[in-house]
């Protein structure tokens, strides 16, 4: 909000410089920065008094002016049409910064000879000031301007601009600006008179409210005025309003507009005329109802969005906007005058569900007090009068069905130290409360209780008056002690620690990480499978913010898959993707079950130097290669045992298994899949199970054992078994024999030469013994036995 310094000084006295106000706002939770306007380069301009107008020798368009500077007396030329001997102008010295009123850039005025007549000074317009874009004419100040004095001084339009938080609506007013400013400078407040003189009619047989939700209105005030003239707006309210950053309107409009501004309490005026048999119905939408608003368009209304109306249409948006057939015009002579407090969730609501953002939305969605109805009423009512002409009803209608007392609120020395980890002395915190508005009053020499003021909504725990009480002192007031007593231990979490070395080990086997949202659609879920979970459909959201995120995601793969699809399309032509997050299952009757996953995609064409000579796709080994790494690291030993997955092509799929427990999957995308994410055909994709891994983790990950002194022996083994025999089992059965370090698979065949269903597996074994160095005859007499084993075992032959 924009508060004009000018207006703020009517209310409470100034006694810092405006920077150093918005700094203390602003540490007082407030956030404010301050615009210093136009005036910021009105340095050199000072009130005139035109004394004299006189023909220029040389030009027929052109004038000379003497003008009263304050200083002594300047004749300069002038070509404005309005300029008039005995008028109070904007006179800019040799020296000022103003703005061109040609090009609108900033420039210096210096002395000039105009026709040969020399000019020592300029008489403005507003254009040339910075105050708007009328450059037809000079700017015509009030009579009652003091002649001399700085143009800065006298306008004053220098503001402080505001962003409010959600709970201190109370802070999109002037006023309450000026409570804040109060507390902190030890001024006080001088709030406007609510006075006026009223009529003879009884408001009751003017107008009549009825409010049927007490929920949606809390309160609801309204009057009426007769005979009202509605016209331009007088000078000054023009000005405030202007410098608020506010547009006249005409004289009504721009009362409600002023005390809305001033008091933080939207109002309305209705063309009384408009108003069906003078009877204000508050109620909620009906079905399908339409309402044009003020701006023209055509809304369609549902429920519980509340409107003011008549016993026969919507006349308003309550809280958000008024209605086109309502609205008050220069015909209209009666005005019925509402201030109301509506329910803060269903106007924002409402506001929301038809795109539309007013003030008064603004201040209604942060709540605002039923006790500033009928003031702000009364306020309005009077500045109408005064600036409309009309006499008022006698009386206010007021319909109160949520009247509720303000509590009073205790606190105490040793709950302020428990909040703040520090108290101040009882005087100082009464003193500081009584400057906010709070009516206190001492219940013992550490306690005390206190009522909020009218205009506040946000204060209502004890907690609330400890931060009162801190922000108006200043937070840099509050020393800056240790914590009290002892710090809790840290609580080892395996799972949280066994989810960052995941991470942090797919980062390192050069994988980059994914963020994706929780919630996602149910055609994706479905592409991958995941919509059936044990015959339960996932979680779907209430209210969702649109079709893309319905659904609690049961799985990880379809964002993943579809943001892999995505950067194959950009080079360099590969995706090595990963994400570690939360699937939420569905369970009969209960909370979703929270299942924390790895789950990781590698598709494209792996590119390991800068000679992109037979470039090869990334596939199953890519993947499985990953998940090997992880488990190695972790300290497990993982097998892999063939499985099916609807997602992975059948064949191409493996279970990761630890200690005999199925742990995750590994495989090659199914084509199908692969297809409808725009998938090339080969991309692979793994996934873990944290919470099992985390089950599984040894004691002791690694033992460390000597490095031998004697040389390592390598043979290659060849082997014909059953095409079904897995590469891994026969692998750990070599292993197994005590001079066999590692026995890696490094080629398979089959087809000529073999029989039908069996095939060749090549190992190469590295063999080392911890007492010697490997004689020949030991190395055959170990192979034999491996042979040996592996024949009883799996049926396995050496190839010729």
């Amino acid at each position: 909000m924009r508060v004009p310094l000018s207006w703020l000084a009517a209310y409470v006295p100034l006694t810092l410089e405006p920077e150093e106000l918005a700094h203390r706002l602003t540490m007082a939770g407030i956030e404010t920065e301050f615009d210093p306007g136009p005036a910021g380069g009105w340095s050199k301009v000072v009130v005139g008094h035109v004394l004299a107008v006189d023909p220029h020798p040389n030009a027929d368009r052109l004038r000379l002016a003497t003008v009263d500077t304050g200083a002594g007396i300047a004749r300069v030329v002038c070509g404005a049409p309005n300029l008039a001997p005995g008028q109070r102008i904007a006179f800019a010295l040799v020296g000022a910064r103003l703005t061109s009123g040609k090009t609108g850039e900033p420039m210096e005025l210096t002395a000039a000879v105009i026709r040969g007549v020399e000019s020592a000074g300029m008489v403005c317009s507003a254009k040339e000031l910075g105050l708007g874009d009328d450059h037809g004419g000079i700017l015509v100040l009030p009579e009652d301007a003091p002649v001399g004095t700085a143009l800065a001084d006298y306008l004053g339009n220098g503001a402080l601009e505001t962003e409010v938080t959600a709970n201190r609506g109370d802070c999109l007013s002037v006023l309450g600006i000026a409570h804040e400013v109060a507390a902190f400078t030890g001024g006080a407040v001088d709030e406007p008179s609510i006075a006026y003189r009223e009529g003879g009619e009884r408001v009751e047989d003017a107008a009549r409210v009825t409010v049927e939700d007490a929920s949606l209105c809390s309160r609801y005030t309204a009057t009426v005025i007769r005979g009202v003239q509605v016209g331009p707006s007088p000078d000054w309210l023009v000005k405030r309003l202007e410098d608020a950053g506010q547009r006249s309107i005409n004289n009504v409009v721009d009362v409600t507009n002023y005390v809305m501004l001033e008091y933080g309490q939207p109002l309305h005026a209705f063309d009384l005329a408009q108003v069906g048999e003078q009877h204000i119905v508050v109620r909620p939408a009906r079905p399908g109802e339409s309402f044009r608003a003020l701006d023209g368009e055509e809304h369609e209304l549902r429920p519980p969005m509340l409107v003011i109306a008549d016993p026969s249409r919507a006349i308003g948006l309550a809280g958000v906007i008024g209605g086109g057939n309502s609205e008050v015009t220069d015909a209209t002579t009666d005005i019925l005058l509402e201030s109301a407090t509506f329910n803060a969730i269903n106007t924002r609501r409402t506001a929301q569900a038809l795109h539309i953002r007013t003030e008064a939305s603004m201040r209604f969605e942060r709540g605002t007090s039923p006790d500033l109805a009928e003031r702000a009423v009364r306020r309005a009512t009077a500045l109408i009068v005064e600036a409309a002409g009309g006499t008022p009803s006698r009386g206010i209608l007021d319909v109160y069905p949520g009247r509720a007392e303000t509590p009073a609120i205790s606190l105490s020395a040793e709950r302020m130290h428990r909040v703040l980890g520090t108290s101040f002395p009882q005087a100082q915190v009464v003193g500081v409360l009584r400057a906010l508005g709070f009516t206190v009053e001492e219940t013992g020499p550490d306690s005390l209780t206190a009522v909020p003021p009218y205009w506040r909504t946000d204060v209502a725990i004890p907690e609330d008056l400890v931060e009162e009480v801190a922000r108006t002192i200043g937070y840099d007031h509050v020393p800056a002690d240790p914590l009290a007593g002892r710090v809790p231990e840290r609580v080892f979490q395996p799972e949280l620690a066994v989810r960052e070395e995941v991470r942090d080990l797919l980062v390192g086997s050069g994988m980059q990480e994914a963020i994706f949202h929780s919630l996602t659609n149910r055609a994706d879920l479905d592409r991958v499978g995941a919509v059936d979970i044990d015959g339960l459909e996932p979680l779907r959201i209430a209210h969702p913010l649109s079709r893309e995120q319905e659904y609690l995601r049961t799985s990880l793969r379809p964002g993943l898959l579809r943001a892999a699809a995505a950067a194959l399309r950009q080079p360099p032509g590969s995706a090595t993707l990963f994400e570690v997050g939360r699937v939420y299952l569905p369970r009969e009757g209960s909370l979703p079950q929270e299942r924390e996953l790895a789950v990781g995609v590698v598709a494209g064409e792996r590119r390991d130097g800068l000679w992109e000579v037979g470039a090869e796709p990334l596939g199953f080994f890519d993947a499985k290669g990953v998940v090997e790494l992880v488990l190695e690291r972790l300290g497990l030993a993982g097998d892999f045992e063939r499985a099916e997955d609807p997602v992975l092509h059948p064949g191409r799929t493996a279970a990761i298994v630890v200690k005999g427990n199925r742990v995750g999957t590994v495989g090659e995308v199914h084509p199908q899949t692969a297809a409808a994410f725009e998938l090339p055909v080969g991309a692979a994709l793994f996934e873990l199970d944290l919470g099992l891994l985390t089950g599984a983790l040894p004691e002791v990950r690694f033992r460390f054992a000597p490095l031998s002194r004697f040389p390592s022996a390598s043979r290659d083994l060849a082997l014909v078994v059953d095409e079904a025999t897995p590469a891994g089992a026969l692998s750990a059965a070599l292993e197994e024999h005590p001079l066999v370090e590692r026995a890696v698979l490094f080629d398979r065949f089959s087809g000529k030469g073999l029989p039908a269903g069996r095939c060749s597996l090549a190992f190469r074994l590295e063999l080392r013994s911890a007492e010697g160095t490997l004689s020949a005859e030991a190395i055959n007499d170990a192979m034999a036995a491996l042979v040996k084993r592996l024949a009883d075992r799996f049926g396995a032959a050496l190839r010729a």
